[in-house]
């Protein structure tokens, strides 16, 4: 079974690398979107497995579309990682609080995230 995979950046070299990395496996269907409220729409729309946010985001940050992810008992789910430069304490902890499953801070390996999403769509299955 194909598993969809979002990942939501401002940074087109981000949204390419893990684009790229995630379409060499080849039962994810990678997605792709630059802003909150572009995510919003494909995640209503397409209902994606796993949700790679930056928090950092125009229009509407990753915080919010997180909280609006997990307000919709019909996307419970939908696993979500938040990227994010940011990485002190309290930043970790508010992606935690507002309902994402894990926090990764940039520079990452997008071998390591690719990994990471293998584990969790297979763990799902």
């Amino acid at each position: 079974m194909e598993r969809k995979v979002l990942i939501v950046d401002d940074e087109p070299n981000i949204c390419h690398s893990l684009e790229f990395k995630l379409g060499t496996v080849g039962k994810m269907d990678v997605l792709t979107a630059i802003n909150g409220e572009e995510a919003m729409k494909i995640i209503e729309k397409e209902h994606p497995s796993l949700v790679f946010l930056d928090v950092m985001l125009p229009k509407t940050d990753g915080y919010e579309v997180c909280r609006w992810i997990k307000d919709h008992p019909d996307l419970d789910d939908t696993y979500v990682i938040m990227l994010s430069a940011r990485g002190q304490q309290h930043e970790i902890r508010q992606g935690i609080d507002c309902g994402a499953d894990e926090y990764m801070t940039k520079p990452f390996d997008p071998k390591a995230v690719l990994e990471r999403a293998k584990k969790i769509l297979n763990d799902e299955s």
